[in-house]
């Protein structure tokens, strides 16, 4: 096994085909197919099945995957460190669903090393899509939430695809409105309040299952429905239109402004909102340091319960 061939397998992860990836390479695709068949013979697994729509990773080539990330994440640290002298290039990927506060760490971990070189990626995606990426590691963290609802299948899904859930912090369910919203004044709201105004949800796209929505109490009776596929879009509708959205409560003034409004809503349901990664992979380098400024800002939150340790 060399570091070419397991870049070999990345690029073509990345560009979905033995084809295009060699043509990215500037290599032919027999020298590629090749480097990849003597590769699985000497690992004895097979790590993409051949399809019309291009190669697919195998169940074992997947967890090989995220391996040869690590191995050539390190490798390239180390030639960049003592053979170039050049500073090092910092890569991170997370994939969340819509929250501000992944955003505010986000823009913590960038003013961190906004002096050296880095590429950072930010996802705000569907539910399954974030599985997906950490499957196929596009991105080292996810973040997601849990209810009584969805717990048991969403904990399913995560142990079959040897991921775990890392509990961040509870908090109880409201609703955002505009601050000219009719029900503005009321210091908390019941579904009955809502039943007027349109309800706005997070599209999912072909797993839109119950289970992989975003919003808690997702099966609850609403006559007016609008999906969106933006944070923005769903903003602008819940102020255009008098919409709301259920959710954590959470926002930023600094990233929001000040024309959308949280207010409890009357409801026993909670949200435990958590970091999704590979089980049994330690955190280190950008994936650990974001981890600790998403940490330091839910510490300073208002009105949730904390679930991490203090360090």
């Amino acid at each position: 096994m060399t570091l070419q061939q397991l870049r070999y397998m990345i690029a073509i992860v990345r560009w979905g085909s033995f084809n295009m990836a060699a043509q990215k390479l500037f290599i032919s695709q027999p020298s590629l197919s090749k480097s990849m068949n003597e590769l699985e013979k000497e690992m004895g697994i097979t790590l993409f099945s051949r399809t019309s729509r291009g190669a697919v990773l195998t169940e074992e080539g997947t967890r090989f995957l995220s391996y040869a990330r690590q191995v050539v994440e390190q490798a390239d640290l180390l030639e960049h460190r003592y053979k170039t002298g050049e500073p090092v290039k910092r890569v991170f990927a997370v994939s969340s669903q819509h929250y501000a506060f992944v955003v505010n760490a986000f823009v913590a971990l960038v003013k961190e090393y906004g002096k050296e070189k880095y590429e950072f990626t930010l996802r705000e995606s569907r539910t399954w899509d974030i599985i997906e990426d950490l499957r196929l590691g596009r991105s080292e963290l996810g973040v997601l939430f849990m209810d009584h609802f969805r717990k048991d299948v969403l904990t399913h899904i995560l142990r079959e695809e040897n991921m775990e859930f890392y509990p961040l912090f509870k908090a109880p369910v409201h609703v955002f409105i505009s601050r000219r919203h009719p029900l503005a004044d009321k210091e908390r709201v019941t579904l009955e309040d809502l039943l007027p105004y349109p309800r706005l949800t997070y599209e999912q796209g072909t797993h839109n299952s119950l289970y992989f929505s975003e919003e808690p109490l997702i099966s609850e009776y609403s006559p007016k429905n609008i999906v969106v596929t933006d944070r923005a879009t769903l903003f602008n509708l819940v102020i255009g239109l008098n919409g709301y959205t259920i959710c954590s409560g959470i926002l930023s003034r600094d990233l929001n402004g000040s024309e959308i409004i949280s207010r409890p809503l009357e409801s026993d349901e909670e949200m435990t909102l958590g970091a999704v990664f590979p089980k049994g992979q330690p955190l280190l380098g950008m994936t650990k340091r974001y981890m600790d400024h998403l940490k330091s800002y839910i510490s300073h939150l208002e009105g949730v319960e904390v679930l991490f340790p203090e360090e």
